[in-house]
């Protein structure tokens, strides 16, 4: 017999090796020699009040013995000389696209613009050192996209959109640790995200699909609304059949592409600001109550922040607890800043995007002659400005939190884990008044939540721009774009997906979708 029972644990309690037992026991009204295993379903901490209680969902096995085995199960096959279907772009939306198609039985074709995992990382050390982009492999493009160096936060609230199970599992069989499928807020981290990634690659070809790396395609060859051929940097073209386009929110040249070809883009509503880096012992202080170090059983505390103001959202985004700031710019000329956190979460850092929303129909309508393009073109002007007001590299423009609300330049920054580092900037006056304006009074409002959280031992660092793609690719109920029968827009840079988890859930959909149409 199994049952599945919820139990309430205090910070006490989670020191006591057998103490799952001795509350099933205790709950279930058995003797606990009765109970051959217990299996964590989830566990998550509710820190609410000064009394923390970590909440455990659990099967508790009576008399059989536990599973080992997990209830998922990936056939792939033998594709190598199976019928091509190819993808653009190898971030979790195109890996998943291509371990689906192998499952089904055709041929994944991979074209991604950047490096591998492994090379990828002097191009990353260039950015943070030399203050150089390579256009084609930075933080956001190549294998893995951009969660493999910033984060892996695995959370999603797309529950209808896939079996979310599957994804988390099909990462544990790539080597994610089964912790992932427990917590509710999972996470893998960046220094271990790219040994998955590889360990994905090596499944594809292991198979029979194929991977090509700094591979960028630059051009559509289309006939009778049809995509026939794909051209590539060097000119080559590849004759196709099925195009899923996976290429992710910053690939700027795909947009400029389908534009002037004329295929139907749209402009996207999204989200602009700035992240705020604060010593993570403040934030564990506000969200643990506790003074000094924080309790050894308790991780790095997270928080969520959101309010309205002035009829616009102003939020948290991608919150890394015990993290790094880090230069996430694709192309020279521009400074964008986005989060990561190790494995551990043992940085001396939190940071988070604290961004506005931005309504491109009511918002921009001073960029309204570039139709579709306009919020990209915004967020393109808004990049050029940190740049030039950073010092015209990768140096971030920055102020003190308490500077930034009370409109004051600041004299002296706080240390940070920006590599690239920071140069003090009046981000009050430079940012748009529609963002600063309402950051300014966001940052007040928050400081009233959390008790602490304004403080000058906080700075902002700019900009926050690439929370998702200014641009969608419309597609139709078969996930067809509905002027190309043969592309399928996916993921991120499609508009229909906001994260790894709801990437990789639209890839195996349109893989799907793709071969359903074949």
């Amino acid at each position: 017999m199994v049952k599945e029972i919820q139990i309430r644990i205090s910070l006490k309690e989670e020191e006591q090796s057998d103490i799952l037992l001795l509350k099933s026991a205790r709950k279930l009204a058995i003797n606990k020699k009765e109970i051959t295993g217990i299996k964590v379903l989830r566990k998550s901490i509710d820190a609410r009040k000064p009394k923390i209680v970590f909440n455990y969902k659990v099967a508790v096995f009576i008399d059989q013995p536990v599973p080992q085995n997990s209830e998922y199960t990936f056939e792939y096959k033998n594709v190598s000389k199976a019928n091509p279907i190819h993808i653009i772009g190898f971030g979790p939306a195109g890996m998943y696209a291509a371990l689906r198609c192998i499952e089904l039985g055709y041929k994944p074709i991979v074209l991604e613009r950047g490096k591998n995992v492994q090379d990828r990382r002097r191009d990353l050390k260039a950015i943070n050192q030399d203050h150089f982009v390579n256009e084609d492999s930075n933080y956001c493009f190549g294998e893995g996209g951009a969660g493999t160096y910033s984060d892996g936060k695995l959370y999603t609230r797309s529950l209808k959109r896939g079996d979310v199970r599957r994804i988390f599992e099909n990462l544990v069989y790539h080597g994610a640790t089964e912790q992932i499928l427990v917590d509710a807020h999972p996470h893998i981290g960046t220094n271990k995200l790219p040994k998955v990634v590889q360990n994905i690659r090596e499944t594809i070809l292991a198979y029979g699909g194929e991977i090509h790396f700094e591979t960028r395609v630059t051009d559509f060859i289309i006939a009778n609304d049809k995509i026939k051929a794909i051209q590539l940097k060097n000119n080559t073209e590849i004759p196709v059949d099925k195009v899923i386009l996976a290429t992710g929110h910053s690939a700027r040249d795909i947009f400029y592409l389908l534009n002037k070809k004329e295929i139907a883009i749209k402009a996207k509503s999204f989200a602009m600001g700035v992240r705020v880096e604060h010593p993570q012992h403040i934030i564990d202080s506000i969200q643990y109550h506790c003074s000094g170090s924080r309790p050894a059983l308790l991780p790095a505390a997270s928080y969520g922040l959101v309010e309205q103001i002035k009829d616009r959202g102003v939020y948290s985004f991608c919150m890394c607890p015990g993290g790094f700031i880090v230069p996430a710019a694709t192309a020279n000329g521009e400074v964008v800043v986005n989060g990561m956190s190790p494995s551990k979460r043992n940085n001396l850092y939190a940071n988070s995007g604290i961004v506005v929303e931005i309504n491109v129909d009511t918002d921009l309508a001073k960029y309204d002659q570039f139709g579709a393009l306009k919020g990209l073109e915004y967020q393109k002007n808004l990049e050029r400005l940190a740049f030039t007001s950073g010092g015209r590299n990768q140096t971030a423009p920055a102020q003190r939190l308490t500077d930034f609300v009370e409109g004051k330049l600041s004299n002296e920054l706080n240390s940070t884990s920006y590599q690239p580092g920071l140069k003090s900037a009046p981000l009050h006056s430079l940012l748009p008044k529609f963002i600063g304006g309402r950051l300014r009074k966001g940052f007040e409002v928050f400081g009233r939540k959390m008790k602490g959280y304004y403080t000058e031992e906080a700075n902002i660092v700019g900009v926050e721009s690439r929370t998702s793609s200014p641009v969608s690719i419309p597609r139709n109920n078969k996930l067809q774009h509905p002027e190309i029968s043969n592309l399928f827009p996916c993921g991120e840079g499609g508009g229909y997906a906001g994260g790894i988890i709801s990437a990789a859930m639209d890839g195996e959909r349109c893989a799907e979708a793709a071969i359903n149409n074949i």
